[in-house]
C-alpha cells in the first residue's frame, strides 16, 4: 500500500486527539510552494531542519562540558536528540503529533552561540545596546533567515506551527516575534519545553558523575534521588557505572511518566478540544506531577550548587567570556576582517548584529581557533 500525504493526513486525523495539532490545519508557510507527495507539511519541516548547517554545527557546541573534555559527555545535539526522545514518548501517549514535536524539538537549540548559556549571557550583554541576544530569538533568524538554501526566499519556509513552538517558549522573550504568535502555544510545543527541561535535569546529573565533578555521596543531599536509589537497590556511597546507568534511566522513566499523566489530567479538566483552545488557555497544560515537580526543583537546586557553580566548570566558563568578548570586540573594530558574507549583512543589520551572527554560529573549536589566529 502507497501511503500518499493526502493517506497520511487522513491517518493523522483519525488517529490523533481532538487537541492535537493536525498538518492539515496547519496556518501555513509564509511564501507558498508545493508541498512534498508523500510526507507531511511537518515531516518536510522536520527533515529541512536535519539538513541544516545550525543543526549540523550542534556536535561541537557545549552542554555543560565544552567538546574537548571528553567523548562521553553530552554535547548540544545529543541534549537535542535526548529532547526528542523524551517528547515523542510523551507524545505518543497523548495522541498529539509526533511528526510536529519532532521538528520543534529538533530546532529547539538552533539559536545557542559555542559555549552553552555562558556563549548566551556574553553575547547578551555584548548585545545589550543593540536588542540583545536570546538562543530562541536567534533561532527564529536562522530558521527565517540566515540558513539560505532556496532561490526565491530566505531561511527555510517552514510552517507557521513549528516556528509558534519556538517563539512560545516559555523562557522566551524572542524580540520581534512575540506578536505574531500570541498564546499558549499548541500541546507540542509545551511538550517540547517539557522534556528539555526533564532531559538536560537527568543527563546533566549523569555527566556530572561520569566526570567525577558530583560525588555519588552527595546524592543523599538530594531526598528524591535518596528514595529512588532506595527503591533501585543501589548504594550510593559505592555507585558502579551500571548503577549510575540505572538510576539515571529510573529518573527520567519517572518524570516521563509524570509529565504523561499530570497532563492528561489537566487536559482533561481544561476540557480542551481543539489545538486553538489549548493557546488560548490561560495556563500551561503540559505539566509534572506535583511530586515530581517538587523532584524536579530539588534536582535542579543541587545541580545548580555542586555542578554548575564546581570550579572547574567555572574556570571553563570565565575562558570562554574572555574568547567571545574578544572576537567580538576584535570584529566590531576592525570588520574589514570578517569573511565577505558576514561583512555583505552590515549595511542592513548593523555591524553589531552582523557580527553577533557570525560569532553565534560558531562551534567552540571554531571560536577557540578564531581567538588563537587574532591572539596567538
Amino acid at each position: 500500500m502507497l501511503y500518499s500525504r493526502e493517506r497520511l493526513l487522513d491517518l493523522e486525523a483519525e488517529r490523533l486527539a481532538p487537541y492535537a495539532q493536525k498538518a492539515r490545519d496547519t496556518r501555513g508557510r509564509k511564501y507558498p510552494e508545493p508541498e512534498s507527495p508523500y510526507r507531511t507539511p511537518f515531516q518536510k519541516d522536520r527533515d529541512r531542519i536535519l539538513h541544516t548547517t545550525a543543526f549540523r554545527r550542534l556536535e561541537y557546541k557545549t552542554q555543560v562540558f565544552p567538546n574537548w573534555a571528553g567523548d562521553y559527555y553530552r554535547t548540544r545535539l545529543t541534549h537535542t536528540l535526548e529532547v526528542v526522545q523524551v517528547a515523542r514518548s510523551i507524545a505518543r501517549a497523548l495522541g498529539l503529533n509526533e511528526d510536529l514535536t519532532e521538528a520543534i524539538a529538533l530546532s529547539h537549540d538552533l539559536g545557542h552561540p559555542p559555549f552553552g548559556h555562558t556563549g548566551e549571557k556574553v553575547l547578551n550583554e555584548l548585545m545589550r545596546d543593540h536588542g540583545g541576544f536570546e538562543h530562541n530569538a536567534q533561532a527564529l533568524r536562522i530558521l527565517t533567515q540566515l540558513e539560505v538554501r532556496y532561490p526565491s526566499f530566505k531561511g527555510l519556509n517552514l510552517t507557521h506551527e513549528v516556528l509558534e513552538g519556538i517563539a512560545t517558549h516559555e523562557a522566551a522573550y524572542t524580540p520581534g516575534f512575540k506578536p505574531e504568535y500570541e498564546g499558549k502555544g499548541t500541546l507540542e510545543a509545551q511538550v517540547v519545553d517539557l522534556s528539555d527541561a526533564i532531559a538536560y535535569a537527568a543527563h546533566d546529573l549523569d555527566d556530572g558523575l561520569r566526570s567525577g565533578l558530583l560525588r555519588p555521596q552527595e546524592l543523599t543531599e538530594v531526598p528524591f534521588l535518596a528514595e529512588l536509589a532506595r527503591e533501585e537497590g543501589l548504594d550510593l556511597s559505592e555507585l558502579t557505572e551500571l548503577s549510575r546507568r540505572i538510576l539515571v534511566r529510573q529518573l527520567l522513566g519517572f518524570f516521563i511518566t509524570a509529565s504523561i499523566e499530570a497532563t492528561h489530567q489537566r487536559v482533561e479538566e481544561a476540557g480542551v478540544r481543539s489545538p486553538e483552545e489549548v493557546r488560548r488557555h490561560p495556563e500551561r497544560l503540559a505539566a509534572l506531577t506535583p511530586e515530581a515537580e517538587r523532584a524536579h526543583r530539588e534536582l535542579k537546586a543541587f545541580l545548580m550548587e555542586r555542578f554548575y557553580r564546581h570550579p572547574e566548570v567555572l574556570r571553563e566558563r570565565r575562558k570562554a567570556e574572555i574568547v567571545l568578548e574578544n572576537l567580538f570586540h576584535t570584529y566590531t573594530q576592525y570588520p574589514a576582517i570578517l569573511p565577505k558574507e558576514v561583512q555583505a549583512r552590515i549595511p542592513e543589520e548593523g555591524v553589531e548584529r552582523a557580527v553577533c551572527d557570525y560569532i553565534a554560529g560558531m562551534t567552540d573549536r571554531y571560536a577557540l581557533e578564531a581567538y588563537r589566529k587574532l591572539f596567538p
